[in-house]
Formats: structure tokens, sequence, C-alpha cells
């Protein structure tokens, strides 16, 4: 059964069609093969988690608990479209100097650089804008909560559009556990606080802000479809599967840029703000280098190990990456109930993997 693909690239990219001679492996993104047409749609043949995975999965959200913090800085005296303009825009250089460094050809066929502009859409422009402006408006404990459904949705996204990563009991069970030790770690959230606004308005001496208290409401709305928007991008980056990593998040950081800055010049005429401090400038270069450059590169190194509903388990572990980086290095008291937080997240994470209620199927391992 011949099972290649129009493009040339057969399902085992190592070998060519007459599985003789070593085949290139292209740096273009390609549309992943399809898969075989008589998989079991009720087994779970998603990757499983190796210990390599988990690392990466940790890292992952202790760079992005980071942002909360370099988030919180930055918005005293940068607008929401300006600091998630400056985050990608300077991710965006470093990710090309490192290509450039690296040798990697860069791709020319414009349905590649589409990809980019999509991914970029779903992975940066939509969810930093809307959780960086719900910020503004909601308490960061209920913004992370909100944020911690990302592997609800993801699930059920990976379910309709995908051949592998469908969504089982075990699955379920372990993500609303994870979601419930998120709610105990974080506990009951403010709701809706108009402090940011007013700090901003006054601060950086832009209209955009003013008498705007009135879509505070949607604010959690808004952080929802930024979930939804995450969970979007981790499917769709599935394409990517062949292309390294590095370039991936050159290409999506870059695309986002472009799409940010006629947003950025309309809403919040930075020209009109006044020059940020040194700690703002700080945390722009910290949230850009660590937590989007950085972070990109492991993001699509896991979503090719560990598929998209793994990947995005990264959501559960932002918040307590988060309280255990405050704990270290701003002297904050670890409380008994976020400890029992964490470990109803571990417990989730533990049935999500397996290793308490069994994978139906035969899971296939994730690739070294």
């Amino acid at each position: 059964m011949d099972m290649s693909t129009d493009t040339g690239i057969a399902l085992y990219p190592e070998y060519d069609r007459d599985r003789t001679r070593v085949r290139r492996i292209s740096a273009s993104p390609k549309t992943l093969p399809p898969e075989p047409e008589n998989i079991d749609q009720n087994k779970d043949l998603s990757p499983r988690m190796d210990g390599q995975s988990w690392v990466m999965l940790i890292v992952l959200s202790v760079l992005w608990g980071g942002s909360f913090f370099f988030t919180e800085i930055a918005l005293v005296d940068l607008p929401p479209f300006t600091l998630v303009l400056g985050r990608v825009a300077i991710a965006a250089m470093i990710l090309w100097w490192v290509v450039l460094l690296r040798h990697i050809d860069i791709p020319r066929d414009p349905k590649i650089w589409l990809s980019f502009l999509v991914m970029g859409a779903l992975n940066n422009l939509i969810p930093f804008s809307l959780i960086v402006w719900g910020q503004t408006h909601i308490a960061s404990g209920l913004a992370a909560i909100l944020n911690a459904t990302t592997p609800l949705f993801t699930l059920i996204i990976a379910h309709l559009a995908t051949r592998n990563e469908k969504l089982t009991r075990r699955k379920v069970i372990g993500v609303l556990t994870g979601f419930v030790g998120v709610m105990i770690v974080i506990g009951l959230p403010d709701g809706i606080v108009p402090a940011i606004e007013s700090s901003m308005s006054s601060n950086t001496g832009t209209s955009v802000f003013k008498d705007v208290f009135s879509l505070a409401p949607f604010a959690p709305l808004a952080v929802l479809i930024a979930a939804i928007s995450y969970g979007c991008a981790g499917v769709f980056g599935r394409r990517f599967k062949n292309t390294p990593p590095i370039l991936t998040a050159a290409g999506q950081t870059s695309a986002s840029s472009l799409m940010l800055l006629p947003i950025c010049m309309m809403i919040d005429t930075p020209w009109h703000l006044p020059f940020p401090k040194t700690e703002t400038i700080l945390a722009v270069l910290g949230i850009a280098a660590f937590s989007t450059a950085l972070a990109y590169i492991l993001y699509f190194q896991l979503l090719k190990r560990a598929g998209a509903s793994n990947l995005l388990l990264v959501t559960f572990l932002i918040p307590v990456s988060a309280i255990l980086l405050g704990v270290l290095f701003l002297g904050e008291t670890l409380a008994l109930r976020q400890i029992g937080g964490m470990a109803v997240i571990g417990l989730g994470l533990a049935v999500i993997d397996g290793r308490l209620i069994g994978r139906k199927g035969n899971p296939r391992k994730s690739p070294a």
C-alpha cells in the first residue's frame, strides 16, 4: 500500500518511495501525511509523554509562568497592544538571528508563510492581545483559572480535527481533575477590577483606556476565547512536524508582528507615550527572550514529540510555576491550600498520562 502523499514525502520521511535511499528531511512545513484509514476511533493513539517530554513541559511552564510577572511590570507603562507587539517583534529578531547563525534554509513557498500567518494569529495575536487586555480588567487569579481551560478546549478540538488524538474517559477525568487543582491553587478570584485601567490612563497619557469600564464584563469571555485560540493553534501546528522548531517559532512571531503593527498604531498611538522606565524595558526584554523566543522553541519541539493534547497541559503547570517562582525569588509564602492544589494537579496529570487509569489501545511512544 502506497502511504506517500502527493507532495512526495513518505509516511516515514527517512526513506523515499522505494525505501532504499535516504531522503533528506525538508525544512518546509508540509502538511502531515494522512493517517491510516483503519484507525479504531475508540482507541487512544496519542503519543505518550516520556521523561524528556515531561522535563520540557515543566521548563515551558516556568518560562510562561514568568510571563505574568513581566506583564504586570510592563503594563504600568505600556498599553496592551504595544506590549504584545514589543514581545513578539523582539522575539522574532532573536529567533531569526539564531536561524541565520545555524544556517537553516529559509522557506520561499508562499503557502508556508500563509501557514505561519495563521499560526501567528492563533498562537500570538489573538490570545496575547485578549489575555493582556483581560488582565487590565480582571484579577490575575481569574485570568489564570480561565486560561487553564485551554486543555479542555484542546481535547474537543483535537477530537474533532484529528484521527489520533481522540477524546477518552481517561483524558476527560484527568483534565477536569487538573482544572480543579488549578482552582484550589489559585483560590477564589477577586473578579473584575478597574485598578490597572485607571493607573494606565494616568501614566501613559493615552485615551484608549478611558471610559471603557463598560467593556470589563467581557474580559472573562476574552480570556476564554484566548484559551480556545490556543487549542486551535496546538492542533493547527501539527503540520509543522518536519520543520525545525526554531524556524516555525521565527515565522509565527514575524507574522504576528506584521499583523499587530497597524493595530498597535491605530489603537495605542505609541508615539504619544512617555519613554518607559528601565524596569519596564527589562520586563519587555525578559518576556520576549525567555517567555516567547525560548518558550516557542520548546513549544514546537514538544508539539512534535507529544501532540497537541499533551502539550497544552502546560496551562495546568503555569500557576504552579508562577507561585513557586514567587516563593523562591520574591519571598512569598506557600500556603497549605496551594500545596494541596498542586497535589491535585499532579494527580490529574498522572491520570492523563495513563499511570492511574490504563490507556485503551496501543499508545505510540514519543519520538526520541
